[in-house]
């Protein structure tokens, strides 16, 4: 079972992910998260990426395509796995292709957590936190007292930069930008699903298990 999951900021990707993979046995593979650990651990890998970075560049696609290969090697992988926040782009997507079927790979399937784009503003710009402890408020499901303080430490409730309307729609307009055309790439072949966001956790999963289901038979 190989799984692409897509999801805007705020749609409960990560919910739904962690999910997957205690049912499933599953690894989520991020890049983003084995590129930092390269870096940290100074690798040769880690250390080329680093500089890349530092210059302010993108990292190219041959490394990222030479890391995903790499991890699916691994034998945490052999059921299966769910990759978040790759492919960005159709270059990306051909090579993961390439990369599944020298491995005799099939059943990938790309299921999108669609959430529409008020609702994500709605969400996060709600989302508060202690500056001092952490916990996590929410004005719509969690509010925090009256006087902004956090009664487990006292600290000051704030909102974060990122959880700005502003830069939400940034962040969103991003997405959106570099998901469009994957989403119709995979259109085309067949092996994309659209499951709503709006609904009940619990709901979102067992449309996500329907799916899967139907990928497996």
């Amino acid at each position: 079972m190989n799984l692409i999951l897509l999801g805007a900021p705020g749609a409960g990707k990560g919910t739904q992910a962690k999910r997957i993979m205690e049912k499933y046995n599953i690894p989520q593979i991020s890049t983003g998260d084995i590129l930092r650990n390269e870096v940290q651990e100074k690798s040769e890998l880690g250390l080329k990426v680093k500089n890349i970075l530092d210059r302010g560049e993108l990292v190219p696609d041959n490394i990222i395509l030479e890391i995903i290969r790499k991890r699916l090697n691994q034998p945490d992988c052999q059921k299966g796995f769910i990759l978040d926040g790759f492919p960005r782009t159709i270059p990306q997507a051909e090579g993961l292709e390439k990369i599944l079927s020298e491995k005799d790979r099939k059943h990938l399937r790309i299921i999108e957590i669609y959430v529409p784009e008020e609702t994500i503003v709605r969400r996060l710009s709600s989302r508060r936190i202690c500056a001092n402890c952490g916990k996590d408020y929410n004005l719509m499901l969690n509010p925090p007292p009256p006087d902004g303080r956090c009664p487990v430490c006292g600290g000051k409730i704030i909102q974060r930069e990122d959880d700005q309307e502003k830069t939400i729609r940034k962040r969103l307009k991003v997405f959106r930008e570099q998901t469009e055309p994957l989403i119709e790439y995979y259109k085309d072949k067949g092996i994309f699903y659209r499951v709503d966001g709006q609904q009940d956790v619990q709901e979102v999963f067992k449309e996500i298990e329907n799916i899967i289901s139907k990928v497996e038979e």
